[in-house]
Parts: C-alpha cells; sequence; structure tokens
C-alpha cells in the first residue's frame, strides 16, 4: 500500500487521510484531521494515536506539522454536536478540514465504515485504517494531539470537573463532578448521563 501511494502521490494524485478524536467524551468539541502526507519526507512511527504514548503522539504531531504537505485540525463544537449529533458533527468536521487544505486532496481515505456525503473529493472507508494507513495514522494523531491540548486549556477555564485528567471522558470522577458543579458551557447537554441528570433536574 504505501508504495502505490507514492506512486500516485508522485503522479499528482494526492491523498489525504482523515481521522477524529473524542466522540465518545460529555464536554469538549469533537477534533477532526485531514493530513496529506510528503512521499519525500517519510514520517517513521506513525500508527494509531491510541496504540501511542502521550510523549510519542507529542513528538510524531511536530514531525507532521512540518513534513506534511498539508495538514488542518477541526474542531466541532458541543453545541453544533447538540444540534445535529455527534455522528453528523463528525462527518461535518471531515468535509470542513478537507475543504480546508492547501494544496487540496483529489482522494480521502477515511478510518472508519462511514464517508460523509458532502465530501469535497472522491472517498474511501478503511476499518481499521488508522492503524493501517501512514496518512491516516497521522491525522489520528492531530486530531488527538489537538483535543488533548483543548481539553487542557478548557481545564483552566472550568476548573473542578478534572478535563486536564480524563479530556472529557465519563470517569468517575468526572460523573461526581457534574453532580457537585452542575454542567459547564462545554458540556454535551445531549450525551447521557448529562442529559439524564438534566432531565431529572438534579443538575439545577
Amino acid at each position: 500500500m504505501v508504495a502505490s501511494r507514492r506512486a500516485v502521490s508522485q503522479a499528482g494524485h494526492l491523498v489525504a487521510g482523515v481521522d477524529e478524536a473524542g466522540r465518545g467524551p460529555l464536554a469538549g468539541p469533537v477534533a477532526v484531521a485531514a493530513v496529506i502526507l510528503d512521499p519525500a519526507r517519510p514520517i517513521q512511527g506513525l500508527n494509531d494515536s491510541k496504540k501511542l504514548t502521550e510523549a510519542r503522539r507529542e513528538t510524531l504531531y511536530a514531525q507532521i506539522v512540518e513534513n506534511a504537505l498539508a495538514h488542518c485540525v477541526v474542531m466541532v463544537m458541543p453545541d453544533e454536536i447538540d444540534r445535529i449529533n455527534i455522528f453528523q458533527a463528525t462527518m461535518t468536521g471531515m468535509c470542513r478540514a478537507l475543504a480546508a487544505l492547501t494544496p487540496a486532496a483529489h482522494e480521502a481515505w477515511i478510518d472508519g465504515n462511514a464517508l460523509p456525503r458532502d465530501l469535497p473529493c472522491a472517498g474511501r472507508a478503511i476499518v481499521g485504517g488508522d492503524a493501517l494507513e501512514p496518512a491516516i495514522s497521522a491525522a489520528s494523531i492531530l486530531a488527538k494531539v489537538s483535543r488533548d491540548r483543548w481539553m487542557v486549556a478548557l481545564d483552566g477555564e472550568h476548573p473542578g470537573y478534572g478535563f486536564a485528567v480524563h479530556k472529557g471522558y465519563p470517569t468517575p470522577a468526572h460523573l461526581d463532578a457534574l453532580r457537585r458543579l452542575g454542567p459547564c458551557p462545554s458540556h454535551r447537554r445531549s450525551f447521557a448521563p448529562v442529559k439524564l441528570l438534566v432531565d431529572q433536574g438534579v443538575l439545577f
């Protein structure tokens, strides 16, 4: 696969890898990244971001930003997630990230089994692609690192929830903080158990 991708890239056919981070958390945005790698500047050690240590992700993040032909990270915020649901928010983020690439991609390889309807280029869904295709691995890393940094900053804006630690995922500590403090503006009110607590009046 690597050899064939390099061949089409050299012929001017640019392939972007696309992946997301943060579909499951109760707070914060979902991050979507699109990356076009440069075959002339390969990056060693790319893999699914979940299989890498935080330190390794940070190192690779810097290498991707420096060496990629193009990259973009889009944050889809909680209010939009609540309005259109997390699946549609992720699909929307993919389209926005791809549309922002310069140079533009001719084709997008997307982690998972679904393609957005409004892709600005041809698309291919690849199950497990974040561990199989370097461009998708790179997108996975950019999305994960960008979102983690966002949540660390959010922890400073809304202390007490532990966002810097759990990144918005529904850990026992996060659920306890929700019950004590109520939701902050960055919580996804359409997500259980936030919605359940709101419906029950627990948070207010």
